[in-house]
């Protein structure tokens, strides 16, 4: 197995010498893979980034580059290009010269900088545009170029803090594939900071989910969203229907939980808790069916009774609102093609799910409170 070609090896990061911004940080970095920092604001993973780019120095800890310690070099000796949210475009100069710059401070011929320009801007599909300025250009664009410059000397690693944030949503969404199709084909190690959940799922070979400093987990979008580790990563990453409860027993592959109103129902425990313990329940809408309540209320504890009170349409989907005793908000998402099946308004269902599909968490008060959706 190749060495990885970055590693946080014990890092620590405080501005006030009391609260650390970054805990106790060990991550290993794979050559080649895109790997994104995900959490809300404030959650180190900006701060991380920027350990690594060298605009801010680790109070404890070493970060390595290709097994060789990062701390006393200056950022321009790192080997590494930085797309910023801001595209940091210099308006003076042309989209070549600005794509330029890094080859020139390093002391490139000319000759060879603006072949070098112009291969990056093939890369972005941008060919032709060297003689423009950034104010000519459009925001994906500039996005573009600020992507190229990155480029353009080779570096060993590519940082992007927020580079879509100041795009419109149908534009952000455009740049999200051609980013990463631009990281399929060039190879080049790619590390995002975004607290856009969607985004990082669109574009991660893995993600590293951040809170309070720590990665809470890491692993790959699939197992991010469908195992989540702990009741911050079901609640940050995708929609969650919530409900607290207790552990009443643990059997086989499962585990009943008591719910308030002593309903019980089934789930899978996603950590070691004993018997008694309380817990989070997350139940994904689009893990849950939707139905006319029967006689006998219950399949086997994955059901709970309530009554249908709205249902959303929006293009691809509809979310249907379910009363339950509790839990005035929960949310059930089915296709477009079954919205004609669904019970009508004021309807007593049931909504029913697999139990592996409902997670429960040693309860976490940052992971919201009783009932509800996120």
């Amino acid at each position: 197995m190749s060495l990885p070609i970055v590693r946080f090896v014990g890092i620590h990061k405080t501005f006030d010498g009391i609260q650390r911004v970054v805990e106790n940080l060990d991550l290993d970095i794979e050559r080649g893979e895109f790997l994104t920092l995900l959490g809300p604001s404030g959650s180190g993973k900006t701060t991380t980034l920027m350990m690594l780019a060298g605009f801010e120095t680790p109070t404890a800890g070493e970060i390595l580059l290709d097994g060789k310690p990062l701390s006393h070099k200056p950022p321009y000796q790192r080997d590494i290009g930085m797309v910023f949210q801001n595209y940091a475009l210099f308006p003076h100069m042309t989209v070549a010269e600005n794509i330029g710059f890094p080859l020139s401070v390093r002391g490139i011929p000319r000759a060879d900088l603006a072949a070098r320009v112009e291969r990056a801007l093939d890369m972005v599909q941008l060919a032709g545009f060297g003689s423009r300025r950034p104010a000519q250009l459009s925001g994906g664009q500039q996005q573009r170029i600020a992507v190229a410059r990155a480029l353009v000397f080779e570096p060993k690693l590519i940082l992007m803090d927020e580079p879509l944030g100041a795009l419109d949503k149908q534009l952000r969404e455009q740049m999200q594939f051609e980013i990463r199709h631009l990281h399929q084909r060039l190879g080049v190690t790619m590390i995002y900071v975004t607290h856009d959940q969607t985004e990082a799922l669109t574009m991660s070979d893995r993600i590293a989910v951040f809170h309070r400093g720590r990665v809470q987990q890491l692993d790959t979008p699939e197992r991010i969203y469908e195992s989540p580790c702990n009741a911050f990563v079901a609640r940050f990453i995708g929609e969650n229907n919530r409900f607290d409860g207790r552990l009443d027993s643990v059997t086989d592959g499962g585990c009943t939980i008591r719910l308030a109103g002593d309903a019980r129902i089934r789930g899978s425990l996603a950590e070691a808790v004993p018997p008694g313990s309380p817990l989070t329940v997350s139940l994904r809408p689009e893990r849950v069916q939707i139905r006319v309540a029967e006689p006998t209320i219950g399949v086997d504890g994955c059901s709970l009774a309530g009554v249908l009170r709205e249902i959303i349409y929006l293009g691809d989907h509809v979310r249907a609102r379910v009363a339950l005793p509790g839990n005035e908000g929960f949310m059930v998402k089915r296709p477009i093609s079954e919205a004609r099946a669904l019970p009508e308004i004021g309807a007593a269902v049931e909504v029913v799910w697999e139990p592996a599909h409902c997670r429960a968490f040693a309860r976490d008060d940052d992971a919201g409170g009783p009932g509800g959706s996120t």
